[in-house]
């Protein structure tokens, strides 16, 4: 049931009542009306008949019939005359007045007073005085039909503007009951007029701020979604791009360390020859020699750096947990003065793939800004399976992040974020309390995408 009807019903109710309120004093006051009616004529024709019931003694009952006969009909009441045998000699005329027509007898049984027979002895007969109310019941009536035909039409005609008001004034509600609909539909962009009225104002204003709310939450979500979408896309170009610049790597690597490396074996060697050939016959050819065989030594030790740095073979040919100890061992030659630690827990060599690349460039990443950048004297490198996890974490006691380091251009940084990220991994760092950084990444096994928080 709508609001609309509902209050309309209530205020016909309301109408109703109070017409019927109105009929009921109508009948009151009718009532009340009829019975000192009726008391009054009722009385007024004992005190004629007794004052008449000397003229039956002399006369007889002839005389009282005839004394009746032109008295006629008094209003309000019905006399009888009968005999000393009871047998009926006079009964008053019917009324004239409004002859023909009485009240309904629902109505008649509202309104009539409570009726009392009064009769008076006479010496061979006796007179028989009833009330009778009809005519003032019928008065009432006629006065009470137009009076009620007049509260029933103005019931139906109030009924009616009312309603036609109720409904111009909850217009604007349905306005607002019509915008909601159209916001749980989908139509976000939907806005209401301004509506008529203080009240209905407010709530068109606080509806078109909520459905700005909405709709740019909306729009929120969807660049969210859009930004997630992307972000994944990215993680996964990243992830095709590192495989594949690890493929480069590897291919350059070994037409390194087989080709070049042979060439340059190749060279050493016939400085060797001609070295050997030359020496007592022509020491300029014989040193020009040796200089050769000094350069093919530098360039294979060139050449056995670059395939280092490019693939470490060792990651290939016997694992990660060696590749990490080599990784370690050549960053102590380099580095004398630094004191390294490395700790493995966990079976590192069940590592392989792009995990096991990853987590070998991170490692070497992390190495790298230590020494080079940080100048950190103490570093600890920790390598630690989990169930479900790969755990990388480096600690230093350098000269701390840099101001800036959040910001673009620490490609170094940016390399090992994509790098866990791109498998599902963490990655964090930060300072610690005692100086120095701690970096610390979490890439699921098995490429699982089990993303999370880091809070070790």
């Amino acid at each position: 049931m709508s609001l609309r009807l509902q209050m309309n019903l209530i205020i016909a109710a309301m109408l109703l009542a109070f017409a019927a309120l109105l009929v009921g004093l109508q009948l009151k006051d009718t009532s009340r009306g009829v019975h000192e009616e009726i008391g009054g004529s009722n009385l007024v024709a004992i005190q004629v008949l007794s004052q008449v019931e000397a003229t039956s003694r002399e006369g007889g009952l002839s005389a009282m019939t005839t004394f009746l006969q032109g008295l006629g009909r008094i209003r309000g009441n019905e006399i009888e005359l009968f005999g000393e045998d009871g047998a009926l000699l006079y009964r008053s005329p019917p009324p004239r007045y409004k002859a023909g027509r009485d009240a309904p007898q629902w109505y008649a049984s509202l309104v009539a007073p409570p009726l009392k027979t009064r009769e008076i002895a006479l010496p061979h007969g006796r007179v028989v005085v009833r009330p009778d109310p009809s005519r003032a019941i019928l008065d009432g009536w006629d006065d009470f039909v137009p009076l009620l035909a007049t509260l029933l039409a103005g019931v139906v005609l109030a009924n009616g503007l009312v309603y036609w008001l109720v409904g111009r004034a909850l217009h604007p509600f349905q306005q607002l009951a019509q915008g909601l609909r159209a916001i749980a539909q989908g139509e976000y962009a939907t806005r209401l007029p301004r509506l008529k009225g203080r009240e209905a104002g407010g709530l068109g204003e606080d509806f078109n701020g909520m459905a700005q709310s909405v709709q740019d939450g909306m729009l929120a979500r969807e660049k969210a979604r859009l930004a997630t979408v992307a972000l994944a896309e990215n993680r996964e170009l990243t992830q095709a791009i590192q495989t594949r610049i690890e493929e480069v790597r590897r291919q350059i690597a070994r037409e390194l360390h087989d080709d070049l490396g042979q060439q340059v074996t190749a060279i050493k060697s016939l400085g060797f020859a001609i070295s050997h050939r030359a020496q007592g016959q022509d020491l300029r050819i014989a040193e020009s020699a040796r200089m050769v065989v000094q350069c093919a030594d530098a360039m294979y030790e060139s050449v056995h750096q670059m395939v280092g740095q490019l693939r470490p073979l060792a990651l290939d040919r016997f694992g990660l947990a060696d590749a990490v100890q080599d990784l370690v061992e050549q960053a102590r030659t380099q580095h004398p003065g630094v004191h390294i630690q490395l700790q493995i827990e966990g079976a590192l060599d069940a590592v392989d793939g792009e995990l096991a690349t990853a987590v070998y460039r991170i490692a070497q990443e992390s190495l790298t800004n230590a020494l080079r950048h940080a100048q950190a004297q103490q570093i600890a490198l920790q390598l630690r399976v989990e169930p479900l996890h790969v755990v990388v974490e480096v600690r230093d006691d350098g000269r701390g992040l840099h101001k800036d380091w959040e910001q673009t251009g620490h490609f170094g940084v940016i390399g090992m974020r994509e790098r866990a990220e791109s498998l599902n991994g963490t990655f964090v760092i930060e300072p610690q309390a005692a100086g120095g950084v701690r970096m610390r990444a979490r890439l699921p096994l098995g490429g699982e995408a089990n993303v999370e928080s880091d809070r070790g």
